[in-house]
């Protein structure tokens, strides 16, 4: 029996984590449906971004992922690319909405992004939309940005039926404590809501050694370059333990860090082998590169990605910096089928264990 196709769209798509993840969930689908998740087009900022995204999503060339501002690109453009989708996806830039910074929430550069996802749903008027963000957009402008994105997503299009949770990714497999608000939203006149899948890892989790070292990496493997690290920063980490950082470490008085303000804690933090990993960021000087439990260096991008999820023969392309950026920014491939296989279970009718929704 032919497949019935569910066609993509993606703006902000980064390196390709939800499309990716699309494709693993296709493989669990299968199971009890008989649709597949496919590329239809894909928008990023970056050239190296979509690069990646090209040379590792089934389906995308140089019409399909395009390297555009947002600002500059129209929903009408991207009709002519697909005249359809079904389904909407977009992880719009979450500065302004971190927990780190200045919290300027709606009112800062990157707050307003969100709002080019509204013409997509104008246009298109999928079948579902997925939003991602980061979890300290709850908390933005006393919560009133949240109430506004999801008031302006609720009405676009036809009309989407919105359920915003904070998933926390360690709880479904992902070996890093990594928690995002994700809203999905189904349209309305299915007359079908989501709800949140339950976790699947609640009593044993993932560790990172696990993820680092089950399978061994194979020599030689693609973005699995060491760092060369300075003396200091090794002497530095002579004096870590697992888990602990620059800051509660026992660090004697030359290695100690001179800096006023802000301690942030993943400066220069050993992973713990026996947890799951902290938050794989995209940015961010020295001492932020996460660093291994028991050798005194930096991962390796292929260490960090194994840590976000992709699979080993998925390829980045850039400088190393370019792909530090891409890995940390990208949703976790595992993180996004779990997502996806909801989704299609919800439109399907299909029961699956859920949770309510932790989010008003």
């Amino acid at each position: 029996m032919a497949k019935k196709k569910l066609i993509l769209g993606e703006l902000f798509s980064g390196p390709g984590g939800i499309a990716i993840g699309a494709e693993m969930a296709n493989d669990t689908i299968k199971d009890f449906s008989d649709v597949e998740l496919v590329h239809g087009w894909a928008v990023d900022y970056h050239d190296e971004t979509v690069a990646t995204y090209r040379r590792n999503v089934k389906g995308a060339d140089e019409k399909t992922a395009i390297v555009s501002d947002v600002r500059e690109i129209t929903a009408k453009d991207l009709a002519k690319i697909s005249k359809k989708i079904d389904g909407f996806a977009y992880g719009f830039p979450c500065n302004d909405f971190s927990l780190v910074g200045e919290h300027k929430g709606i009112d800062g550069h990157f707050g307003p992004l969100y709002t080019y996802g509204l013409p997509i749903l104008n246009e298109f008027n999928p079948l579902f939309f997925i939003a991602e963000n980061v979890g300290g957009i709850r908390s933005a402008n006393e919560g009133k940005t949240l109430i506004k994105i999801l008031d302006d997503l609720s009405n676009a299009g036809k009309g989407y039926t919105i359920t915003p949770h904070l998933y926390k990714f360690e709880e479904y497999g992902v070996p890093q404590a990594r928690h995002r608000v994700i809203m999905v939203g189904i349209r309305k006149d299915l007359k079908k809501t989501f709800q949140p899948p339950a976790p699947t890892h609640i009593k044993k989790q993932k560790t990172c050694k696990e993820a680092i070292e089950k399978p061994p990496i194979k020599k030689g493997a693609d973005n699995h370059d060491l760092t060369k690290q300075h003396p200091r920063v090794v002497e530095r980490l002579q004096h870590i333990k697992p888990g602990e950082n620059a800051w509660t470490a026992n660090l004697p008085p030359h290695l100690k860090l001179n800096v006023t303000g802000a301690q942030i804690s993943q400066i220069y933090k050993r992973l713990d082998p026996t947890k799951p990993a902290y938050t794989i960021t995209g940015s961010g000087g020295g001492g932020t590169h996460v660093y291994h439990w028991s050798e005194d260096r930096a991962l390796t991008n292929r260490e960090r990605a194994r840590l976000q999820t992709f699979p080993d023969n998925f390829v980045f392309e850039g400088n190393k910096e370019a792909i530090r950026r891409q890995i940390g920014m990208a949703v976790p491939p595992e993180g996004a089928k779990v997502i996806f296989e909801a989704i299609i279970k919800t439109l399907e009718g299909i029961d699956y264990k859920s949770v309510p929704a932790n989010i008003e």
